[in-house]
């Protein structure tokens, strides 16, 4: 690792660490409904919005209630979202005259975006109008953040209250979770993309011409549009001079902001944040890099505070940044060792060397390598689908780490609240193994984690496991799912296992090579979201409910402290052992192999 390498991860890690006091703490005060410098601006809007909704904002729920009010609101999403793709051709703001897009890819990219897994198997650029863009897709990279970032303040509330049965109101949570955190900082953070150079515009896709004429020949169709033959049987070649480009351009920076702070991670374009209208310079990369684990980050330290103890967020987040820094530290060298098998000979011949300069094969060269692993890291640590480089090209060692990091649960960080609400399971299993450990009932915050409790927290660490082996042995055993996987061996193998990984842990991010966009794999990879976010959800807001309902154990000399160097330790444990034990037998025939086979190849030159 490079000192460059070395001092932009450090850059990157520091300036997220000191950003989220200060941004946790603004979301505390805004979900303890305690006074912010924009209430003035947004409270009359806020209460106009309960008025016209019928929503009595004093009035909470029942976990069972708030539950199902979560799911009435994300089925609404995901309808709005399939019928807006299913008639574009007919709404306005499409001057491309796009067509409608085939119900199983709407099926596929509705569930990917009311469920925040952004998971995308077309090109939006000649797939997408600005309308479904904006009003479909954009709003739900809003609304389907702000229902985890819901669902996490439940469950604080639950830790918080005692012997109550109600956990707050969900449209008063979402509301808040939009109005005053991802609105605000989307449009700042939208302004200052434009003057990066993002694109945001309603003017139709821009023709513009070629500094230099591009020639090349294809064959020559008939007037059935049929390849010619000459006498011999071959294709009659036609040269073609190209000497103007059509460029995609649409209102991009808005759907940018939103995308990676709400860790939706949906490109306006089909290559996401490589392309130069979406992430244009060092600074858009290392801005929207850094928004994607802002909010993450920042909930923490709302979790500490909203408990009574800022040390037990301090504790989470120390996890969490300890796992992630220790995977930078094997990703980074990873690809700058580049690839053994790909060797060059010296001038005598007497000796070799390894790539030169690294593996940059599928990179930017305007980011280099560090950039764009830290990027895959980051967007992989978070449920958030964007990249700037194509994985299916890094190393075998540097793809499987983005990889793992999915396959941990999505809680190094994770998604806006379903990251925290997820280490929160593992926190509740970390403390009753530790009970287990002395013979006492296990405490959490003070209150005792029972039976029900750790049932729930086994639902919600085994569904997503369960959906991506599932789902991957399935798709490696079926004829329709094989024939999608063009790179043979361990490598393909990869290429599936990393699909179900990231849509069964509501992800998003794409390894490529592997031809998504068909009924089967849009049908299972949207079935795998939906059960993968949902499953999730009703299982912490049951937990929430019931840890409401119980009163709060004093501190005790048995009690383990949860804010010390010793638990976090026995957190991460927790973590890695059940990510290695779950998932360490499938990487073997992926990533593993593979890497085994590059260095076989090296070594036999």
């Amino acid at each position: 690792m490079t000192n460059n390498s070395f001092f932009t991860c450090a850059l990157f890690v520091v300036t997220l660490v000191a950003l989220a006091k200060p941004l946790g703490w603004y979301m505390a005060r805004v979900y303890e409904d305690e006074p912010v410098w924009l209430n003035r601006v947004l409270a009359p809007f806020e209460a106009l919005l309960y008025r016209l909704s019928g929503v009595n904002p004093k009035q909470e729920m029942r976990w069972t209630d708030y539950a199902i009010a979560m799911l009435v609101f994300n089925l609404l999403g995901f309808l709005a979202v399939f019928g807006l793709q299913s008639l574009q051709a007919s709404l306005p703001l499409n001057p491309q005259n796009l067509p409608n897009i085939s119900p199983d890819s709407s099926f596929n990219t509705a569930v990917s975006f009311a469920t925040n897994t952004n998971w995308q198997g077309y090109s939006g650029e000649v797939t997408m109008s600005y309308l479904t863009q904006m009003l479909g897709l954009t709003v739900q990279n809003f609304v389907s953040a702000a229902a985890g970032m819901a669902t996490l303040v439940a469950l604080i509330r639950g830790f918080t209250r005692r012997k109550a049965d109600i956990i707050g109101n969900f449209w008063v949570d979402m509301t808040r979770s939009t109005l005053y955190i991802l609105m605000p900082l989307s449009l700042v953070l939208a302004l200052v993309l434009v003057g990066q150079g993002v694109v945001q515009t309603f003017k139709p896709y821009q023709t513009v011409s070629l500094l230099e004429t591009v020639s090349y020949e294809q064959p020559k169709l008939g007037a059935d549009g049929v390849a010619l033959q000459d006498a011999a049987g071959k294709p009659v070649l036609e040269t073609v001079e190209v000497k103007e480009q059509t460029v995609a351009v649409g209102p991009a920076a808005s759907q940018v902001a939103i995308k990676q702070l709400g860790t939706n991670g949906g490109g306006f374009f089909n290559v996401n944040s490589a392309h130069p209208l979406e992430n244009p310079t060092p600074l858009s990369n290392f801005l929207e890099m850094l928004a994607i684990l802002l909010i993450p980050a920042a909930l923490c330290y709302t979790f500490g505070m909203m408990v009574g103890d800022t040390r037990q967020g301090w504790a989470i987040l120390a996890a969490m940044t300890l796992i992630f820094v220790a995977l930078i530290f094997v990703a980074v060298p990873a690809e700058q060792s580049g690839n053994p098998a790909l060797t060059r000979m010296i001038v005598d011949q007497s000796a070799s060397d390894t790539q030169s300069g690294g593996n940059m094969e599928g990179k930017e060269t305007r980011f280099g390598i560090t950039n764009s692993v830290l990027w895959s890291l980051a967007t992989t640590a978070a449920s958030n689908g964007s990249v700037n480089a194509m994985h299916d090209s890094f190393t075998p060692i540097g793809g499987m780490v983005p990889m793992w990091l999915m396959q941990l649960g999505e809680v190094i960080f994770g998604g806006v609240g379903s990251g925290l609400y997820g280490m929160l399971m593992f926190a509740i299993v970390a403390v009753f193994v530790s009970g287990l450990m002395i013979g006492r009932t296990p405490e959490y915050l003070g209150k005792k984690i029972e039976a029900y409790e750790m049932k729930m927290a086994a639902v919600v660490i085994l569904i997503p496991p369960l959906v991506v082996l599932g789902g991957t042995a399935l798709a490696v055993m079926v004829d329709v799912g094989k024939s999608s996987v063009f790179n043979p061996g361990a490598h393909g193998f990869s290429e599936v296992l990393y699909a179900f990984s990231s849509a069964g842990n509501n992800n998003g991010s794409a390894f490529g090579g592997l031809s998504a966009n068909t009924p089967f794999y849009n049908a299972m990879l949207g079935v795998a979201m939906l059960l993968s976010r949902y499953w999730l959800a009703v299982p912490v807001l049951a937990i929430a409910g019931s840890l409401a309902a119980k009163k709060i154990v004093p501190v005790g000399p048995g009690t383990l402290p949860t804010h010390t160097p010793l638990f976090v330790a026995l957190l991460i444990g927790t973590v890695l052992m059940v990510g290695a034990l779950t998932f360490v037998p499938a990487l073997a025939l992926g990533p593993v192999v593979e890497h085994l086979q590059m260095i076989g190849v090296a070594s036999s030159k």
